[in-house]
């Protein structure tokens, strides 16, 4: 069968449709899916009839390792509800706040709202490119750092999910966190209290070379919700506060080069979470159900 591949959107983005006929999901296998992602930086996957069963089943296949936000629900072995209100969401690397981002986000849209609801991409190269010269020399600087509280509840069960070695939650210690964090990454962990609650810190480049290439995105959590958790305390490194005419520019030139996603029943999207930021528009029709996956990748693609 031949599957189709079409500019989705003013930037790199593809829509990938089959042909002619019907077609499998595991059909889309054969089309290399990690490497068109590397090249485009989203995917939008229309057309192939896809139960919520076949959706974790093409995670599964891509993917080394899957993880989870630990205040959502499962809906079979890899896939998780979407739940965080009816208000806009902006834009935001998966767990990007944290030192578990995955590599790979999934989107499986089982049921589309009747109006808003569309998911907003924005691609960390472009908005790079816009910014100006005194701008990018400001996140080329120093890193920015998150800081936040954890509920027990909720590190715990991460850190076992990680693991995946037979221990519980209850099992989990602030060391554990340490050895599962990416690899490379910059954060500290302190228990706060009797209770196990945590508080964490976490530095990253707002501007970085993305998984698959050394070229510069602005890519980052900056904008993001905090829907199930305490909103974040984000500083450059060293403690200052981002500039408010920086924080007017990105804004800016991010609103800019957004783009939407308007959902179909039965639509995946893959996003590359190292380059292209997601978001939502407001809920004007809660009746609609959309899954999302993390996962890390199986291999490396070459730049």
């Amino acid at each position: 069968m031949t599957i189709d591949f079409t500019r989705l959107g003013e930037g790199d983005g593809l829509l990938v449709t089959p042909a002619t006929g019907q077609a499998s999901l595991a059909e889309i296998d054969q089309v290399g899916l990690v490497e068109l992602l590397a090249d485009a930086g989203h995917l939008l996957i229309r057309g192939f009839p896809a139960s919520v069963e076949d959706f974790n089943a093409l995670v599964q296949r891509h993917s080394s390792r899957t993880t989870l936000d630990p205040a959502r629900t499962f809906h079979g072995s890899a896939a998780q509800k979407v739940d965080s209100g009816h208000d806009p969401i902006g834009l935001h690397l998966e767990n990007g706040a944290t030192p578990f981002a995955p590599d790979l986000l999934w989107f499986h849209c089982v049921k589309a709202a009747g109006s808003g609801s569309q998911t907003t991409v924005c691609d960390g190269y472009r908005v790079w490119e816009a910014l100006s010269e005194s701008t990018r020399q400001l996140f080329t600087a120093q890193p920015i750092t998150f800081a936040r509280n954890v509920p027990a509840a909720l590190w715990r069960r991460l850190a076992a999910f990680l693991a995946n070695d037979g221990r519980t939650p209850e099992d989990m210690t602030v060391e554990s966190l340490y050895q599962l964090a990416n690899p490379g990454s910059q954060a500290s962990f302190v228990e706060i209290n009797e209770g196990g609650d945590l508080r964490y810190e976490y530095a990253m480049y707002a501007a970085h070379p993305t998984k698959w290439s050394s070229r510069v995105a602005w890519a980052n959590s900056i904008l993001g919700p905090s829907f199930n958790y305490e909103a974040p305390d984000i500083r450059f490194a060293d403690g200052t506060r981002i500039p408010d005419d920086a924080v007017a520019e990105y804004t800016e030139v991010t609103e800019k080069l957004t783009e939407e996603i308007a959902w179909q029943d039965g639509d995946i999207v893959l996003i590359d979470n190292s380059r292209v930021m997601h978001g939502r528009r407001a809920i004007t029709d809660p009746d609609r159900t959309i899954l999302n996956s993390q996962s890390y990748a199986k291999e490396k693609v070459a730049a």
